[in-house]
């Protein structure tokens, strides 16, 4: 028998068939126009602080294009780097000082305390899940359009962050842990309740023994972790005796660090005390958090290993002012007073020594919307403002592993910045005031003129 011959079909027409056979409709709105116009985004500012190089450079123009950033050119040679024929949005903010987003390395955006016996028993992973969109947005309008969340029951961050995501809530990036793994007793288990008392449902952290914490590692990324969150030692908001004791062995914290690696995952320590520091450390850790009692030999491994530190210096403040009136236990206030005053000599020390550090308040502990408190803590403490201003964005972006696209504003990174009144190099105070947020492209926030776009074509 012959075989009947059928031409093939054009690729064009091939593509209308799929469309049909799929139940979409093709129409000729779907095509894009053979010459699309560029639509830009023009930011000019007084002064811009470039943490990349260190340097502030004069009269700058960023250009913009989508959610990145196409060029940052003088503001005198603006219209040669622009194409022809382009739409642009000119946002002219004046005698204003920019800066990259800023970027807190460690929150806890999904509550804050207000009572500490009502927040136990009243509240539920449903009024973190009401309330955190609230602390999003304070922190995006504080300046910090990225933070690392690292903890939070219930995988609260997870949602949360998938919401700003896909544009349902204004917020910051989020890299989120989830649940932070926790020995049995130890500093994420100690509620100081009856072992009669249980959280039904509670998904939480607490894991023993090298398999049960590898299998809560992939517990975490199945459900959504970008960063896996280890409490290595004990700390000071729970009920045990200690400050820093280690509760994790050295096998257990290599067990969880190799297992996040297999997955692609870094890991941050919460660690206060010396041995456990070093032991988190040894153990492959990519970051420390607090590192209340590092010593030399921390600052040396610390160093040796590449290891970032993130020392919360500005909280001290606010628990010892505010924790005794919002029903704090006596102990918790009495260990951070044991903390407080060494956390920041020891920070001066790694900063002396050359210690990459990273910008992490522990927002949460503190009310968000705060974060640019800790500035002048970390200059008063040894810092130079603009290694202050670095700490928040290229050691934090490198921190996150987004060194290529967060951090700074050049070409290939998000459209991410912020802008103050005054020169924070001078008055590093000037970061708890910030007037004017962008993120991804987008105005979040602007007090500095009412009509500050202007779109020409």
């Amino acid at each position: 028998m012959q075989r009947m011959k059928f031409p093939l079909p054009h690729p064009f027409s091939l593509g209308l068939l799929t469309a049909f056979l799929l139940g979409a409709r093709l129409t000729a709105g779907d095509l894009p126009p053979a010459d699309a116009p560029v639509v830009l985004t023009v930011v000019k500012c007084a002064r811009l602080v470039d943490p990349g190089t260190g340097q502030v450079l004069a009269d700058r123009a960023i250009i913009i294009e989508g959610d990145r950033v196409k060029a940052v050119v003088p503001a005198a040679e603006l219209a040669k780097a622009l194409p022809a024929g382009a739409t642009v949005k000119m946002i002219n903010l004046g005698a204003a000082t920019v800066l990259p987003g800023l970027i807190d390395c460690h929150t806890h955006i999904t509550g804050q305390p207000e009572n500490f016996y009502e927040d136990m028993f009243r509240k539920s992973p449903i009024d973190e899940a009401t309330t955190s969109h609230i602390y999003a947005r304070r922190t995006l309008d504080a300046g910090f359009t990225t933070i690392r969340n690292v903890g939070a029951g219930n995988y609260v961050d997870f949602a949360l962050r998938n919401a700003i995501n896909t544009g349902k809530l204004p917020g910051p990036r989020i890299l989120a842990s989830g649940p932070a793994l926790s020995a049995t007793g130890g500093h994420g288990d100690l509620n100081g309740m009856s072992p009669y008392v249980r959280f039904e449902g509670d998904i939480n952290g607490i894991a023993d023994g090298i398999d049960a914490v590898r299998k809560k590692v992939r517990e975490n990324i199945k459900y959504g972790a970008d960063v896996i969150k280890m409490l290595a030692t004990a700390g000071v908001l729970s009920e045990e005796e200690s400050v820093g004791a280690p509760q994790y062995t050295l096998e257990e914290m290599k067990a969880i660090v190799d297992e996040a690696h297999l997955w692609g995952r870094r890991v941050a320590a919460h660690a206060h005390g010396t041995e456990g520091i070093k032991l988190a450390i040894r153990a492959g850790v990519t970051s420390i958090e607090h590192a209340s009692f590092i010593d030399a030999e921390g600052i040396a491994l610390a160093r040796e290993h590449g290891t970032w530190l993130v020392p919360d210096i500005y909280n001290d403040d606010y628990i010892l002012a505010e924790y005794g009136r919002l029903g704090f236990p006596q102990k918790m206030l009495d260990k951070e007073r044991l903390v407080g005053r060494t956390q920041r000599e020891n920070f001066t020390k790694a900063v002396q020594a050359g210690c990459k550090i990273a910008y992490g308040t522990d927002a949460g502990v503190y009310p968000h919307g705060w974060n640019g408190k800790q500035f002048f803590h970390m200059v008063k403490w040894g810092m130079t403002p603009m290694q202050a201003v670095q700490s928040a964005t290229t050691v934090a972006a490198d921190l996150l592993g987004w060194k290529d696209k967060a951090g700074q504003l050049a070409p290939g990174f998000y459209a991410d910045l912020v802008a103050v009144k005054g020169d924070p190099l001078a008055d590093i105070t000037v970061l708890e005031q910030v007037e004017f947020v962008m993120k991804g492209g987008e105005i979040y926030k602007n007090r500095l003129t009412a009509d500050a776009v202007k779109v020409f074509e």
